[in-house]
């Protein structure tokens, strides 16, 4: 296969970042041939690392995890010479980059450690920062390669010395992430837009690209992956493992790393990293909430179904009319008799009025009920103070309280 050196690249791992950096080198007028270990309906796709290596002098890396470094820097070695150079683009640990390095410079290759930062948009346009591990003279002879894809190329030392800057970057990453997502919770908890807190923290020494691009991103519930959760905790992992191997301790990065994992648990390993955001605000999938059906009250059944021409002709029909039934002559009620006289009794006079028996009044007057004594109820009574307590209104106040209080529950576990 003919080629000329200087315009081909080789590039392994055709993830979101990979892919992007293809497109981009196209652009600027290379030939590209990748690689990917499930095969991708991409320009230029070949069977096999050392195939890459037969075909370009210049072979970029983008895999995930150390492992699948240190097997690509196995299936290359084959096809390598004095002729190429070999760039990992992963984050993995020192050691690994260390290993990968030692396989490839077997073959009489160079190799650069060139790890980076900026995630999806910014391999589209072409302005990642790229951190460089190892050999000067390798880097001029790549230079124009690495920035057809970044904005900037910062040489940080000998090989290993990128991986740690790279994670020591990603901590502070992941914390932001944490720590915006927690104060845009408080924000919009108090009723106010995450516009506000956005425009508030433009101008606050705290600020950062990271919270510019998530803060929104979190507020909308949108966490389409840039850079994933699975990676993020890989890298806060790492970070960990060195932290213990220079007795260090990372509180803060102990615990985004908890908060990662149980992001993974909870099924999000594959969304972005700020998918820690979703304790407080849902994903756009989780608000998508399904109307609940309407349950119809079934008809009664007809025990005798007609056709519906027969049942509209009944419906109109007027209810016939029912005869009256002939009432029985009630016999005329007699008159009232005097059984003395035998005369007829008026109903209309009123019958003479019968004197009230006799009754003697008591003279005592009535005896009036006793009054109700009322009991006077107990002056509750005032809690009691520690000496030196400052009950008065803020933040110190609270704070004082607080310790009085649990001072006291000392006291008593002591007691």
């Amino acid at each position: 296969m003919g080629r000329s050196k200087s315009k081909n690249i080789g590039l392994i791992g055709l993830g979101i970042i990979g892919t992007r950096v293809a497109a981009t080198l196209r652009k600027r007028g290379y030939r590209v041939f990748v690689w990917n270990r499930t095969p991708k309906p991409e320009q230029n796709f070949l069977g096999s690392p050392v195939e890459v290596a037969e075909v370009c002098d210049v072979v970029q890396i983008f895999v995930g995890n150390d492992e699948a470094l240190l097997s690509i820097a196995r299936q290359l070695s084959p096809g390598l010479t004095a002729q190429h150079v070999v760039l990992a683009h992963s984050t993995v640990a020192p050691e690994t980059t260390r290993a990968a390095a030692e396989i490839v410079q077997r073959r009489g290759a160079r190799f650069l450690e060139a790890p980076f930062t900026g995630s999806k948009v910014a391999a589209e346009n072409g302005q990642l920062v790229y951190y460089i591990g190892g050999d000067e003279a390798a880097l001029k002879q790549v230079r124009p390669v690495l920035e057809g894809s970044s904005k900037e190329i910062i040489l940080i030392g000998e090989i290993g010395d990128a991986s740690i800057i790279k994670v020591a970057t990603n901590i502070v990453t992941a914390a932001t992430a944490q720590i915006g997502a927690e104060a845009l919770a408080l924000v919009r908890k108090a009723g106010l837009s995450a516009e506000l807190f956005s425009r508030a923290m433009k101008y606050n020494a705290s600020n950062s690209a990271t919270l510019e691009m998530k803060i929104p991103l979190m507020s909308a519930g949108d966490y389409a992956t840039h850079f994933s959760v699975k990676h993020m905790l890989k890298d806060v992992c790492i970070a960990s493992k060195l932290a213990e191997s220079y007795s260090l301790k990372l509180p803060v990065t102990e615990l985004s790393g908890d908060i990662l994992l149980d992001e993974i648990k909870r099924g999000h390993g594959e969304a972005d990293y700020s998918s820690v955001a979703q304790v407080y605000f849902p994903s756009r999938a989780e608000l998508a909430v399904a109307k609940p059906a309407v349950t119809e009250v079934p008809k009664p059944v007809e025990t005798n179904p007609q056709p519906a021409e027969v049942r509209k002709v009944v419906e109109k029909a007027p209810e016939p009319v029912k005869p009256a039934t002939p009432q029985p002559a009630k016999p005329p009620t007699p008159e009232p008799v005097n059984p003395a006289t035998r005369e007829p009794v008026n109903p209309a006079t009123p019958e003479p009025v019968k004197p009230e028996p006799f009754r003697i009044e008591s003279a005592q007057p009535p005896v009036p009920p006793e009054p109700e004594m009322k009991t006077k109820e107990p002056k509750p009574k005032k809690e009691e103070i520690p000496e030196g307590v400052n009950l008065s209104g803020g933040f110190r106040g609270w704070l004082s309280r607080r310790s009085a209080r649990r001072g006291a529950r000392e006291d008593a576990g002591a007691g």
